[in-house]
């Protein structure tokens, strides 16, 4: 891990390999913060820790992975779909900021509702966006599905490349690779153009 990444305030559980893809892994993240440690996504391997909410980036995760003994919340637009797996505490349905470090950020696209989450840490600030924008190797890749709106997930990714974050850590990355990148603003704006170029084109990733 980059020196220049500080991840000493968030834990990384073990990857879990997804059962539909034997190149691919998940994990999910507990975030420590003075106002109440949260977990963001979920993963089959979960951290060992007392959070105050596990945050979904969609609904996919919850089909696959385990979840925290704390309030479950996920965009009100994904309720449905997760709730087929198990009950959904809460639900948030636009952009909003908690405890003044945490920001949800509807991405919808993937599904419809995909949101992002940007923590600042003081140190860094973390994007992460599920598999909205998931990591193959080293490269920022998208996942457009049957279910995926495809004008709104090219919406969405212009979003994104407006924000201001120096690591993206998506839910998905290769088996073996990188887990997270580190990014500038030029390096964002230029790797998520390119993304919308193919997706433009009516590629798929």
């Amino acid at each position: 891990m980059p020196a220049s990444t500080d991840f000493a305030r968030i834990t990384a559980s073990p990857p879990a390999d997804l059962s539909f893809s034997k190149i691919t892994q998940v994990r999910s993240f507990v975030l420590e913060r003075p106002a109440g440690d949260l977990m963001v996504y979920a993963a089959a391997t979960q951290p060992a820790a007392d959070v105050t909410a596990q945050y979904l980036n969609h609904w996919h995760e919850i089909a696959v992975g385990g979840t925290a003994h704390a309030p479950l919340l996920i965009h009100e637009a994904d309720r449905a779909a997760a709730e087929r797996t198990r009950p959904i505490d809460r639900v948030f349905r636009s952009r909003a900021l908690v405890d003044d470090d945490f920001e949800l950020i509807p991405i919808p696209g993937h599904t419809a509702g995909a949101t992002a989450f940007l923590w600042d840490s003081g140190e860094h600030r973390y994007l992460f966006t599920g598999d909205s924008l998931y990591l193959n190797g080293d490269r920022w890749r998208v996942a457009v599905l049957e279910e995926s709106d495809r004008a709104a997930y090219i919406k969405s990714l212009k979003l994104i490349a407006g924000l201001d974050f120096d690591v993206l850590v998506p839910w998905a990355a290769s088996k073996g690779g990188p887990y997270f990148s580190e990014t500038t603003p030029a390096a964002t704006a230029e790797r998520i153009g390119e993304i919308v170029e193919r997706l433009e084109r009516g590629e798929n990733a």
